[in-house]
């Protein structure tokens, strides 16, 4: 719990950024824009966790908005990765779902994940914002993001619990206003 809070303690040196990334997820929604989330294991989970938060509800009642897991269609999933290689399964249905105006939020902790990459890639030449979750440092997303909100520790652990806050602190952003 100690390292937790330390951590807890250097996160919040990015409220700005995590304000300039909860109004940049408000204003897509607002003008009828919509959220594709992914990322790889822990940070699958999360892209889910965080759609689910969006179409839902977060806090309070209001009307559903758009977002998208990117990770949760087995199909496409095994359909991409099998006939133009796992690097390219979020890229893929980037060039498919996004419009632009959207956002993409892209979750790795080492920053460096290849196929969450080349979504971002294929993201920027859609139009779309790009907004990173990231571990410390931000890897090659660093430069790649709109946003990119490193997380100042060397622990997956640590850093999925700071994604998680953060993810939830969007989500009450851009219903903040709604």
């Amino acid at each position: 719990m100690q390292e937790h809070e330390q951590v807890l303690e250097a996160t919040r040196a990015l409220a700005p950024a995590i304000q300039e990334a909860g109004d940049i997820i408000r204003r897509a929604l607002e003008g009828g824009h919509k959220v594709l989330f992914c990322g790889n294991g822990g940070s699958a989970a999360d892209a889910q966790h965080l759609a689910a938060e969006i179409v839902g509800r977060f806090q309070k009642e209001r009307p559903a908005f758009p977002a998208i897991a990117l990770t949760v269609d087995t199909s496409i999933l095994t359909a991409v990765a099998n006939d133009y290689g796992y690097e390219t399964v979020f890229k893929r249905q980037v060039e498919g779902l996004g419009q632009e105006g959207d956002v993409f939020v892209g979750i790795s902790t080492s920053g460096n994940s290849a196929n969450v990459i080349n979504a971002i890639g294929a993201a920027r030449g859609k139009g779309l914002h790009v907004i990173g979750l990231t571990g410390i440092g931000g890897g090659k997303m660093a430069k790649l993001c709109d946003v990119c909100l490193a997380i100042p520790s060397k622990t997956t652990a640590r850093t999925q619990e700071m994604h998680i806050m953060i993810g939830h602190i969007l989500c009450e952003i851009a219903e903040e206003y709604m």
